[in-house]
């Protein structure tokens, strides 16, 4: 199992595709494949059909996945790299840019 060093709720930014530049929450992580889904990027139709919960069907907008070299973290508005640094017992996220 891979460890990620972005987690859900984080904010992060898009840097390849073709929702480049845009920011967004982390929503979910999907570990075996690598990839996220970040809020309000990757935005994909859905075509539905009527159903008992929806029953207009029709197209609707939401977010579809971006494999997860494709975002950074962002840090104070800038997006930033991320590493660990051990101390004792404790592990924790460290900005390279910053080392905050």
């Amino acid at each position: 199992m891979q460890k990620f060093k972005i987690k859900t709720g984080d904010t992060v930014k898009v840097i390849t595709g073709t929702s480049k530049n845009t920011e967004g929450k982390v929503l979910q992580i999907l570990k075996d494949k690598n990839r996220v889904i970040v809020e309000g990027a990757n935005m994909v139709s859905k075509h539905t059909k009527p159903s008992a919960t929806n029953p207009q069907g029709g197209i609707v907008k939401k977010e579809a996945s971006i494999h997860i070299s494709n975002v950074m973290l962002v840090e104070d508005g800038v997006a930033v790299r991320v590493g660990y640094k051990v101390d004792g017992d404790t592990k924790t996220r460290v900005s390279k840019k910053t080392k905050k």
